[in-house]
């Protein structure tokens, strides 16, 4: 589960709304019955209120290991199509680009934002391009992924081929997240990354493994969520695990769920009840106070017992202010555990998200 709140800044609102306030977009829910199909559902989904291809990964490097994060988002605003200037703001694009070394003690990133169409923006329909200026995630025509992106700090140019089949979360890509929220979602795991990193004009080739998030909805969040754990982690066997925990203002459970594929090919869906996030150690950010959980015990309901994993951060300081493109402050990091590594997301810790 990948979200994050707000993607519309308020003047592109004002704009939209201007002169037909009382057009708001009705916007369409997912359905467990309308089944996903792939390559369509690898493209953009402009109807829906929200959707992201949410890239996560760990590289090898000179000087060791280091996380990335690569991520474009499409929002659809809340006003109807029906001004027919095109100039009138229809959809929003936002990226975000994270690097995360244990050298350099924090996250180095960059985000950007723009509305969709004359040569500024795209995401494209019926398969993976999408675009803000020279930044882009693209799928070739034999099923890999590339990927270019930069900040001030660091430039990455990846390629992504995937190692196995896409996995279908909850419901054969039906993913419940409260007791009336849900989202279409699937993954792809295990994605096999070569390509080059550059910072401070050096280049060097880098090697690893990532993540594919992709995920579109119009309802997410319930009215007594203020934020969300999640993570996704490529094991070393071949098994990929995602855990996911909504959250209530006092701590509590909304929703949980998952999935665990082994390296078989076997699947287990988790829901309500099959997963537990404990803290174990929280790391304080210097910037804004928030306290988030860095270190955490997931424990993972099995017909075979119950699985207690430790998620144990790359470093501590992983977290990222998106506010300047809508977005909240969250942390955002590469864990490992015994047997795998990947990603831990905590969102609302430092105020309520809001989608």
């Amino acid at each position: 589960m990948r979200k994050l709140a707000a993607l519309a800044l308020p003047w592109l609102l004002t704009m939209a709304g201007a002169g037909f306030a009382d057009d708001r977009v009705t916007y369409p829910a997912v359905s467990p019955h309308d089944p996903l199909v792939l390559p369509r559902d690898h493209g953009a989904h402009p109807d829906y209120k929200t959707e992201w291809w949410y890239v996560t990964g760990w590289l090898q490097t000179t000087t060791g290991p280091v996380g990335f994060q690569v991520t474009f988002f499409r929002s659809r605003l809340p006003f109807d199509d029906g001004n027919p200037s095109r100039f009138a703001p229809r959809q929003l694009i936002v990226a975000h680009v994270a690097l995360g070394d244990p050298a350099v003690g924090h996250l180095q990133h960059g985000q950007r934002m723009a509305r969709e169409g004359f040569g500024l923006a795209e995401a494209a329909i019926g398969d993976t391009d999408v675009t803000i200026d020279d930044w882009r995630l693209v799928r070739d025509k034999d099923g890999a992924f590339a990927a270019h992106a930069g900040s001030d700090a660091f430039t990455l140019d990846l390629h992504m081929s995937p190692t196995q089949a896409p996995l279908l979360q909850g419901d054969r890509g039906y993913s419940r997240k409260g007791p009336e929220e849900a989202s279409a979602y699937f993954s792809i795991p295990h994605l096999a990354v070569t390509g080059r990193l550059t910072r401070a004009g050096h280049a060097e080739m880098v090697r690893g493994e990532a993540w594919l998030d992709r995920e579109w909805s119009s309802s997410l969040l319930n009215t007594r969520a203020v934020g969300w754990d999640w993570a996704g982690l490529n094991m070393d066997d071949g098994s990929a695990i995602t855990v996911f925990r909504v959250r209530d203002a006092q701590g509590g459970v909304v929703w949980t769920g998952g999935s665990v594929r082994g390296g078989d090919g076997s699947l287990l869906i988790l829901g309500p009840g099959d997963v537990t996030f404990e803290a174990r150690r929280r790391w304080r950010s210097p910037r804004t106070g928030a306290m988030y959980p860095v270190e955490t015990e997931v424990s993972i309901k099995t017909p075979a017992g119950v699985r207690h994993m430790t998620l144990r951060p790359l470093f501590d300081d992983q977290e990222l202010d998106s506010r300047p493109t809508g977005g909240p402050i969250y942390w955002e990091g590469a864990v490992s555990v015994d047997g795998g590594r990947g990603f831990l997301e905590l969102v609302g810790y430092g105020g309520k998200a809001r989608l």
